[in-house]
């Protein structure tokens, strides 16, 4: 799951005037019926520990979201994922539920540890931890539902952090690369998506930088974040040649990225300075990883900035032309994050030295919904701009929106009537259908995070994103649907909003209601 703005130092929340940001077209947010094309994917996600369990048992290595959970202070409550959903015992049930909802399609993570407990070849594989990812693989098929995996949901093998000291070591790419290929090997003849990484940008961020997520590396200098994003571009364009050099042609899959990608807005845009503000802020955050793989394979030119004006060029690696011509194009698709979008303004400054992250705020409006989680707001819209933006900029490429949802909070009695997340999914996937069919953008997929609720990194059991309840302080984990479980199914089985269906009319009654806290308008 996305903790979606990295850079909270920045981040404040307009306070005064209203303004509907971006509202030049009068139809923005207006509901538009109407079906997705044939054979569009429909999935949800998880990733494995914030679900599996089982941290220490059938051989599984120790990862740093283990030690990172059982450090006290790091998570909320002292939660940890040790039992989580308890999904390594309970997958059957969970494949049923999503068979019962209709999903064709399941986007789940293995966990690097279960298979290589201590992260190399060398140290030998676990029998079990691949037993258990061939049984739920053969679950799924069984059950008319399509794998989707991702190679790294964020548990690094504890034993590579402390060899390597993690991922600002060169070293991990070639471990990596080991661990891919077993996982092609083994998996890929029933497995034909793939995905090598979850949002690399909040892995470095987060974990080398600030130090909210495992490992906790706190670096301000900026220095352990840029190496950690130079050695998993290197790690995923290595794994992706050899999928396509060694097995497409026997397997027929595809391998891709999920990228944590916001819409910014400019706060004026008929002010230059805010527009470039802009820009600014989705080129650090967005082409960081999106530049070099589906741009020109090379950095954007704000993290070259940032180097130069921090004095840190002796320090970092830069990429160079054989690097460049490895991860440009290295990926059948991108796959795309996201949950909400900010308003982006100049922050002149006179001082030389000043980094990029210094030269714009980001700001929210003040009738935007918010979720539980602090940095999630419904801003249906800016999803539909950012599948724009990556067709213009990004050479029109299929996209997959690997993650889209809402969170509310570990409340009793619990939320089940999830109304605010039933008006999440409907105008967002609204906005995706917009984007096909107007601005014929190439969507091939909608993930909704998540499944169920699950160990929310950092947060804890705090934050609920399921459509699927989890009483967590049952010992049997029971999985109760959500008013959001039944919406979705239907979704699925109408293939979006056909005029004169029964969901249609649904959404048509819901829509002012869901619709009318995000319009309100300036008074000039």
């Amino acid at each position: 799951m996305l903790f979606f703005w990295a850079f909270s130092t920045v981040l404040t929340t307009a306070c005064c005037a209203v303004y509907d940001y971006g509202a030049y077209d009068p139809t923005r947010d207006d509901f538009r019926p109407g079906t997705f094309p044939v054979g569009f994917i429909w999935s949800t996600a998880t990733a494995s520990y914030q679900i599996e369990g089982a941290w220490n048992t059938s051989g599984k290595g120790e990862s740093i979201w283990d030690r990172f959970s059982h450090t006290p202070g790091k998570v909320d409550r002292g939660d940890t994922g040790d039992v989580a959903c308890d999904s390594y015992n309970k997958y059957r049930e969970d494949v049923q539920v999503m068979k019962a909802m209709g999903l064709k399609y399941y986007r789940f993570s293995l966990s690097w540890p279960r298979i290589f407990p201590n992260g190399t070849k060398e140290g030998g594989v676990s029998q079990d931890g691949v037993n258990y990812y061939n049984r739920l693989i053969d679950e799924l098929i069984a059950n008319g539902i399509a794998p989707m995996v991702t190679l790294y949901h964020w548990d690094l093998p504890q034993a590579l952090q402390e060899k390597y000291g993690g991922w600002v070591n060169e070293a991990l790419v070639g471990h990596y690369h080991n661990y891919a290929t077993f996982a092609f090997q083994t998996f890929g003849d029933r497995v034909k998506f793939w995905l090598t990484f979850n949002e690399p940008m909040i892995v470095c961020s987060l974990g080398y930088a600030s130090g909210e997520h495992a490992p906790g590396i706190q670096d301000s200098s900026s220095v352990s974040n840029l190496r950690c994003g130079h050695t998993l571009l290197k790690a995923h364009a290595r794994a992706w040649h050899t999928y396509n050099t060694t097995f497409r042609q026997l397997q027929g899959g595809k391998v891709g990225i999920s990228l944590s990608l916001l819409w910014a807005e400019p706060r004026d845009p008929d002010l230059p300075a805010d527009v470039e503000a802009a820009d600014r802020a989705m080129q650090m955050i967005n082409e960081w990883f999106a530049r070099p793989i589906f741009g020109d394979g090379d950095y954007p030119s704000v993290i070259e900035d940032t180097v130069k004006k921090l004095k840190l060029s002796m320090e970092l690696p830069e990429l160079s032309d054989e690097d460049k011509s490895l991860i440009r194009g290295s990926a059948d698709f991108i796959g795309v994050n996201h949950y909400s979008t900010r308003i982006a303004a100049d922050k002149p400054s006179h001082i030389q030295t000043q980094s990029v992250l210094e030269s714009f705020e980001m700001t929210t409006a003040p009738e935007w919904p918010r979720g539980q989680s602090d940095w999630l707001f419904a801003v249906p819209w800016g999803l539909r701009r950012l599948l724009k933006y990556i067709k213009e900029h990004y050479g029109d490429p299929d996209v997959y929106i690997t993650e889209n949802g809402w969170s509310d909070g570990d409340v009793q009695p619990p939320i089940l009537e999830d109304t605010d997340r039933v008006c999440y999914y409907m105008t967002y996937i609204d906005e995706v259908l917009k984007a096909i069919e107007e601005d014929q953008v190439k969507v091939r997929a909608y993930t909704a995070w998540s499944f169920m609720d699950n160990f929310e990194w950092a947060r804890g059991y705090t934050e609920r994103f399921g459509l699927h309840y989890v009483n967590f302080t049952d010992p049997s984990r029971p999985r109760t649907p959500k008013q959001s479980a039944k919406f979705y199914s239907d979704i699925i089985a109408n293939n979006g909003f056909p005029e004169g269906a029964e969901i249609t009319k649904m959404v048509q009654d819901m829509w002012r209601k869901c619709r009318g806290s995000d319009t309100v308008k300036e008074e000039l």
